[in-house]
């Protein structure tokens, strides 16, 4: 390990972390340095989680889902489709019929069926849903997830306080907050993250010495005028040290669950995904993104969210249903969401278009009361009926659920003091 080779490290995209970048550049450690086994480290960690508070998972539909499709069906009507409503869980709440698992979890889950929203273009859309914000200029919003973990992640916790499981581009990570929030992406939940073990020559001992070793190397560097940059990259070392060496590494082998837990959560990449929030969880992650893609369908609609949500259905039910019976959910917020919906028209390619005016959110656990439905569109799906809810108001009611003070304000590198949610109120009857 040379010295050029540790001062070339590039953090990709700002605020976003690969797992490759996280720990390219030092050598990492297995679990099995820990003092403590697994088992002990889960219970006692646990109890930590439940006395420090909350975390929340982020199942983010890339693409925008059709609300038609997934939870606000309109069986037997013109735009609604040859899409079928199931009955779930609780009397009077139905949805599309490619949810069951959902439908069985339903007592636990919320739905709005009344979110609306100006944007329409999915990068624009993208980074509102994720930050709160539209972009504008050159400030560099946080996401949900940098936000959550530097507001109430313990800040000496060994593994990532943000984790993005199958993000594959344009990952929304910590701006202006820094790398020390930045999501540690892994795109494969099946496998353990790569470089995660030490050089059969390197111990523990010499990979301490060697990251001290870095650290008085980069003190000129930042005398010399580049201090920022060595504030961020010992950010990034320092956590990923800790990291590798923790025996909580182990939370990301899922390869231990039953191969019975696995079928249940589906053999799919998301599926694969949540049974890993799951664990992270467990372990103390504060935030954990999941992503599915390929909801941006302007073609074939009804098939490809015949699939698609087939592919998410298992792994959204399941972790629910796991979440409530191990006593986690009421500190754990699930928030199931995409960008925007899509049009109550069916194009001539039987597909629908971007459709910001109204769409659906689901949500469960974190203090939200399941069973009911907050809002409504109209009979044809064009507009809100009743109870609209903006992007501020749903960010806000992140926060409430969270414990966080949406009118926080943090400072941009410039000196601008920026509020963690600009504007909106929280839903407070979803809780």
């Amino acid at each position: 390990m040379t010295v050029q080779t540790l001062m070339h490290v590039r953090t990709g995209r700002e605020g976003v972390l690969s797992r490759r970048t996280f720990l390219r550049t030092i050598a990492a450690g297995s679990a099995g340095l820990g003092l403590l086994g697994w088992k002990d480290t889960m219970t006692l960690h646990a109890e930590e989680l439940r006395k420090k508070g909350m975390a929340c998972i982020l199942m983010f539909m890339r693409g925008g889902p059709s609300q038609f499709e997934t939870f606000d069906p309109k069986p037997d009507t013109r735009n609604g489709g040859p899409t079928k409503a199931i009955e779930t869980a609780v009397s009077g709440i139905r949805i599309a019929e490619h949810w069951p698992n959902v439908a069985k979890a339903m007592k636990e889950i919320a739905l709005i069926r009344s979110m609306t929203s100006r944007e329409g273009e999915h990068q624009r859309a993208t980074f509102q849903m994720h930050t709160g914000y539209v972009p504008t200029g050159g400030i560099k919003f946080p996401s949900i997830g940098a936000i959550v973990a530097s507001e109430i992640a313990p800040k000496d916790f060994d593994l990532p306080h943000f984790v993005n499981i199958g993000g594959r581009f344009n990952v929304i990570g910590s701006g202006f907050l820094g790398m020390q929030y930045a999501p540690f992406v892994v795109s494969n939940p099946s496998q353990m993250p790569l470089n995660v073990e030490l050089p059969r020559s390197v111990g523990t001992a010499r990979f301490s010495k060697r990251v001290g070793l870095l650290k008085d190397l980069e003190a000129d560097f930042a005398e010399s005028g580049a201090e920022h940059q060595v504030k961020e990259h010992q950010a990034l070392y320092t956590s990923a040290s800790r990291m590798v060496l923790s025996p909580r590494l182990e939370a990301f082998d899922i390869g231990k669950e039953k191969a019975s837990v696995r079928e249940r959560y589906g053999r799919t990449s998301f599926g694969q995904g949540c049974l890993l929030a799951r664990r992270l969880v467990e372990a103390g992650v504060t935030f954990i993104e999941i992503e599915s893609n390929g909801w941006d369908t302007h073609q074939d609609n009804f098939n490809r969210t015949k699939t698609l949500s087939e592919g998410v259905d298992p792994g959204f039910g399941a972790l629910v249903t796991d979440l409530k019976e191990r006593g986690m959910l009421d500190r754990t917020l699930v928030v199931w969401v995409g960008e925007f919906g899509r049009t109550p028209r069916i194009n001539g390619n039987t597909g629908r278009d971007h459709y910001p005016r109204v769409f659906n959110v689901a949500l469960a656990g974190g203090g939200i009361k399941g069973g009911q439905v907050l809002g409504a569109s109209t009979a044809d799906g064009t507009s809100v009926k009743e109870r609209p809810v903006t992007v501020a108001d749903l960010f806000c009611t992140f926060c409430h659920a969270m414990k966080i003070n949406p009118r926080k304000e943090n400072l941009s590198p410039e000196g601008r003091p920026l509020k963690l949610v600009d504007g909106g109120s929280p839903v407070k009857e979803l809780f």
